[in-house]
């Protein structure tokens, strides 16, 4: 474990903000916090960076480095009218650091972004400026960053991209990562674990693929000649000419994909249809 949040709570005049939140972060490691808008994500995570102090509890990283966490809170706050190189040189300034030109091409090398590019950041597009603000966030070389919902604003192939970059460096660098946004899109499969915020608790925690499903109740199968599955017509799923969306009751989803190939249907895709509405009820479902 690197990082361990515990019991914290935060209060703005007669507003709590965070009624004892815990989670724990783990190197090399995925932690998603998903809730909707106003949930305390933002909050929390200005407490992590010690920018503002709780009411109560404690924020512990178990780390014998100077600067051991990176990160970013709402998005990146990059100098539009500078270079890539300009803004990493600022920010190590600030951190009374010397970027080498080594260790920027490693940086750029290491986030996807071209090196030799020269022109102000005001002219990247929305997913090179997310990548921009990682190669910040990692010029510390820290042991967890911490991300406010770098997926705001990216289109799905840029989505996917910046989540596999994620994936990729927790994995190869043995980073812990936690990511707070209000899109399960987003978090679903990227994570290993989630913590479901809203209202300032933490109302639900677990396995993220356990919760994925959970949250799943029903799915759009793609495929050919669906229309002729017996088995999709008996679970009552709404068929056109390519899909079919089905809930499929007390049968699981693999069950009834393997009843529709049985059936001579092939079968491309099958894309759960998630609600943060589920896993936002308190009732164990």
């Amino acid at each position: 474990m690197i990082l361990q949040i515990a019991e914290i709570k935060k209060s703005f005049g007669s507003r709590q903000v965070l009624n004892s939140v815990s989670l724990s972060c783990d190197k090399g490691r995925v932690s998603g916090l998903i809730g909707p808008n106003g949930a305390g994500k933002s909050t929390l995570f200005r407490i992590i960076f010690d920018l503002i102090r709780p009411d109560s509890g404690t924020v512990s990283v178990y780390s014998k480095r100077k600067k051991p966490l990176g990160g970013f809170i709402d998005k990146p706050a990059l100098y539009g009218y500078l270079s890539a190189r300009d803004n990493l040189r600022i920010f190590a300034r600030m951190q009374r650091m010397d970027l080498t030109v080594e260790r920027y091409s490693e940086l750029m090398e290491l986030v996807g972004l071209d090196a030799s590019r020269h022109d102000p950041v005001k002219y990247y597009s929305t997913g090179m400026k997310q990548r921009l603000g990682l190669a910040v966030s990692l010029m510390n070389d820290p042991e967890c960053i911490i991300l406010d919902e770098p997926f705001s604003g990216l289109d799905p192939f840029g989505n996917r991209s910046f989540q596999e970059l994620i994936r990729e460096l927790a994995r190869t660098k043995n980073i812990a990562v936690l990511i707070a946004s209000h899109n399960l899109y987003d978090l679903g499969d990227l994570c290993d674990e989630l913590y479901i915020i809203n209202k300032g608790e933490i109302i639900r925690h677990g396995n993220a693929s356990d919760l994925f499903r959970m949250a799943s109740k029903s799915y759009r199968i793609y495929g050919e000649a669906l229309i002729q599955s017996k088995t999709l017509q008996h679970l009552g799923a709404k068929i056109s000419t390519d899909n079919a969306l089905v809930i499929p009751g007390v049968g699981d989803i693999e069950a009834v994909i393997k009843g529709v190939v049985d059936e001579g249907c092939s079968v491309s895709a099958c894309i759960p249809q998630t609600s943060l509405e589920l896993l936002l009820q308190k009732e164990k479902l």
